[in-house]
């Protein structure tokens, strides 16, 4: 079938790729802000001796946040929180939600466990207080207790509290505060940009029919069809 796009051959499309000049130094911290945010200590390490890139951060930092992640991953909230105090000691002064969150999971890991005095006396002289301070928190709270009237918690209407994923949703808003806390950005930026290059592929093939990007893992360019 015939098509109006304009057509763009192999060949032109990587003389233009050609043009385009990048420099080394930019591609180096580009990876070294990834291996950072993404806490691969001795990966970023060894990328600064080969490459000469500085990271932003002190490196030892990174083992810090993710020795904190790593505590919330596992359920263990408290030491969590130990080790932020340590790290930082206003990062929950300045990050109510986060606090919230952390003590949400805490109250979650309690009925996990079937300590449910414990925890009923937890949510009420830990987590009740902020409820009355913020709606949204308290509405957390009733799911949050509401585990406690099921005896099949897991197959309860707020079940999903109880999954691995919302160790790793509370410990992800952790790693975010933590590394605004050393102003560096919370999400590293090569992922951003290939979401870009997936927009401005789609932007584009609208209007031409090209060589484009398909497999982002080995970034082979693939004729168009026409």
């Amino acid at each position: 079938m015939a098509t109006s796009k304009k057509v763009v051959t192999r060949e032109e499309w990587e003389g233009k790729l050609r043009d385009v000049k990048i420099r080394k130094e930019d591609m180096n911290r580009l990876v070294m802000n990834f291996l950072v945010t993404e806490g691969f200590v001795d990966a970023a390490d060894r990328f600064r001796v080969e490459s000469g890139t500085q990271p932003e951060i002190d490196l030892a930092t990174i083992t810090d946040r993710m020795e904190v992640k790593k505590a919330v991953q596992s359920g263990n909230v408290q030491e969590a929180i130990e080790r932020i105090n340590d790290l930082n000691p206003t990062i929950l002064d300045t990050n109510p939600e986060i606090y919230f969150h952390l003590q949400q999971q805490k109250l979650i890991e309690l009925i996990r466990v079937g300590k449910i005095h414990e925890a009923l006396e937890f949510a009420q002289e830990e987590l009740a207080p902020r409820g009355e301070e913020n709606l949204a928190f308290l509405e957390e709270i009733e799911k949050t207790v509401a585990l406690l009237v099921f005896e099949d918690v897991k197959n309860c209407p707020y079940g999903e509290l109880l999954d691995v994923s919302q160790r790793l949703k509370t410990a992800s808003e952790v790693n975010a505060a933590i590394l605004t806390s050393q102003s560096h950005e919370k999400d590293p930026k090569l992922p951003s940009l290939l979401k870009m290059l997936i927009w401005a592929q789609n932007q584009l093939s609208e209007k031409a029919a090209y060589p484009r990007i398909n497999n982002l893992s080995t970034a082979d360019l693939e004729d168009p069809a026409i």
